[in-house]
C-alpha cells in the first residue's frame, strides 16, 4: 500500500524510530505498516465534562468529535492492533462519565482487534468497563510505547503528553501547528483531542529529548504534513 497517495488516506509523512518504520498522518496518529500498529496519544475524551463539573462552560462535544475522527483514522488503516498513549481520558472518572452512545462507538472501534491503554497522568487506572489492557508501558519489536517521555535520550521510545507544536515564519506570516517530534531514536507525538493545545518543542521542556543534527518537526497541515528542519522552526 502507498503510504503516500492522496486518495482516501490524508497525506502523510515517512520517518523511523530505531529502524521501526513510522508513517505520521496528517490527523495526528502514527502507523507502523509492519506491525499494523496504529498509535494515538492524548486523547483526553470527555474533558469538557469534566470542566462542566467544575463549572467551567466549555461545549459538551469533544469526545463526539474525538472518535468521529478516530473512527475514520481506524476506517483507513485498519489495524490490528491499537496503542492509545495515555491521558486516554481527562481524569480518572472520565470513561464512567462518558455517556452510552459514545461508550457504543468506541467499543465498535475497538472490535475485532488488539487495544492497549497506556496510563497516563490524567488516567493512571483502567478506563471503567471497557476493554482492553492497561499497561504502564509496552514494548514491541525495536521501539516502547510510553506516556510520558523519559530523561535524556533514549532509543526506540514511542510517547506523548508533551503536546508538541511547531512555530515556522515565512513571507512575514507565522504559523504555528501541532507536530510529531523525531530523530532518528525517539518520537513524542501530536495531542488528537479535540480540545488539547500545543507546547512549541523549542520550549525547555523538551530541551536534551532529542539530537539537535536529526531532529524534524512533522507539522500537521490540513490535509499534509510539513517536516521541518530545526533551523526553520522560531520560539512563541
Amino acid at each position: 500500500m502507498n503510504f503516500k497517495a492522496q486518495s482516501r488516506f490524508s497525506a502523510t509523512s515517512e520517518t523511523a524510530v530505531h529502524g521501526e518504520r513510522v508513517v505520521c498522518d496528517a490527523r495526528g496518529v502514527a502507523w507502523f505498516p509492519e506491525m499494523r500498529l496504529l498509535a494515538v496519544s492524548d486523547l483526553h475524551l470527555e474533558k469538557g465534562s469534566r470542566h462542566a463539573r467544575r463549572g467551567y462552560m466549555l461545549p459538551p462535544y469533544d469526545t463526539a468529535a474525538t472518535l468521529a475522527r478516530l473512527g475514520a483514522v481506524i476506517a483507513d488503516y485498519d489495524p490490528a492492533m491499537v496503542v492509545s498513549l495515555g491521558d486516554s481520558f481527562d481524569d480518572i472518572g472520565g470513561a464512567a462519565r462518558m455517556p452510552a452512545i459514545y461508550r457504543d462507538q468506541l467499543l465498535a472501534l475497538m472490535k475485532g482487534r488488539d487495544w492497549f491503554w497506556v496510563a497516563g497522568n490524567h488516567d493512571p487506572e483502567k478506563p471503567a468497563d471497557l476493554p482492553g489492557a492497561t499497561v504502564q508501558e509496552l514494548g514491541i519489536g525495536s521501539v516502547v510505547f510510553r506516556h510520558e517521555p523519559s530523561a535524556g535520550r533514549l532509543a526506540g521510545e514511542i510517547a506523548g503528553h508533551l503536546h508538541p507544536g511547531a512555530r515556522i515564519v515565512q513571507r512575514g506570516r507565522s504559523v504555528r501547528r501541532r507536530c510529531f517530534a523525531a530523530d532518528d531514536n525517539r518520537l513524542i507525538m501530536p495531542a488528537f483531542g479535540a480540545f488539547t493545545g500545543a507546547l512549541n518543542v523549542l520550549d525547555r521542556a523538551f530541551a536534551n529529548l532529542f539530537c539537535p543534527e536529526n531532529f524534524v518537526a512533522h507539522m500537521l497541515g490540513t490535509n499534509r504534513v510539513y517536516p521541518m528542519d530545526r533551523r526553520l522552526l522560531r520560539a512563541d
